[in-house]
């Protein structure tokens, strides 16, 4: 059933105008507000030996780099919360629900608020 079943999302920062820490200090802010959602089962940081070919590295963290997994039935909260936090900012999604995966850029706000309704499209079914 894709209403009870969980979600992982995949969420990688892309900030040209920020160095490493502090890309890495703005993922960690957005990995602890995800944590204290309700609607988040479990999220965190990438390790660099989870990290895509070619992702930077910090202190064994993949910079930018964080993963949640949430129920389907609250992927639109979720994608609600993103929208609010991250409108304005270059982000790579994956999704990957029912045992599928979809992947989208944004950079901005619309282009988000497009990416996040294709997103909850995929996870409906």
């Amino acid at each position: 059933m894709a209403s009870t079943s969980n979600v992982q999302i995949t969420i990688a920062l892309q900030e040209p105008d920020l160095d490493d820490d502090e890309l890495q200090d703005e993922t960690q802010r957005l990995l602890q507000q995800m944590l204290q959602l309700d609607e988040v089962e479990d999220a965190s940081l990438f390790r660099e030996a989870e990290a895509p070919a070619g992702s930077k590295s910090l202190t064994g963290l993949a910079v930018g780099w964080l993963t949640a997994q949430v129920n389907a039935k609250n992927i639109k909260a979720l994608m609600g919360f993103l929208g609010d936090r991250l409108g304005n900012k270059t982000i790579e999604l994956e999704i990957e629900a029912n045992g599928k995966k979809l992947k989208v850029k944004a950079s901005s706000r619309q282009e988000l608020e497009a990416a996040i309704e294709a997103a909850q499209k995929f996870v409906a079914g």
